[in-house]
């Protein structure tokens, strides 16, 4: 299960957090997201269970740990399984 990973932009866009794939790339090359507190500018970082991504939502800022491997972008409530919201502060 730990030698799952998807690519940081894939994970991105399957979890719902952007709308497209390119969405998710733009975001990552723009330096806004975080995979374990480091700063990330690359889409195929890959992604495995247990890392903690931080990014921009609308006004808020989103900590997230992920859970698991999206094999497809499905409905909200299938991609929350592969999540978990961390407080901020």
């Amino acid at each position: 299960m730990h030698d799952e990973a998807l690519r940081l932009d894939m994970w991105l866009w399957h979890t719902r957090f952007c709308k497209s794939r390119s969405d998710a790339q733009k975001l990552v090359q723009k330096g806004r997201v975080r995979v374990d507190e480091r700063v990330v500018t690359k889409s195929h970082l890959q992604v495995r269970t247990g890392m903690v991504l931080t990014l921009p939502q609308g006004r808020d800022i989103k900590v997230v740990r992920v859970l698991a491997m999206p094999k497809r972008r499905g409905p909200f409530t299938e991609a929350r399984e592969h999540y978990q919201e961390l407080p901020t502060g």
